[in-house]
């Protein structure tokens, strides 16, 4: 993302749809009244539904390997915190 550029209110207003343009394109901008700083005009985070394999493959790298009957035994230790069958007669 860019450094913000200052625009005034005034500025805001008469040039709306071409400064939010910019925000939608990842631009931010300050905004300002009479030389003062008042807010902020910045794009929202768009959070990602996927991740391309890639990428999901090196966020595993480096987390080590996984001790199949360790995490059984931990599955199984939290399975009991729920052993009531509310379905048992």
């Amino acid at each position: 993302m860019s450094h913000p550029s200052e625009i005034s209110q005034r500025d805001l207003r008469s040039r709306s749809r071409e400064i939010m343009d910019a925000v939608e394109r990842g631009q931010s901008f300050t905004v300002t009244r009479d030389g003062h700083q008042i807010g902020e005009l910045v794009p929202l985070r768009r959070k990602r539904r996927f991740i391309p394999v890639d990428e999901f493959i090196a966020l595993g790298r480096g987390l080590g390997e996984v001790d199949a009957d360790r995490f059984r035994a931990d599955i199984d230790a939290a399975g009991d915190q729920f052993a009531d069958d509310p379905y048992e007669r």
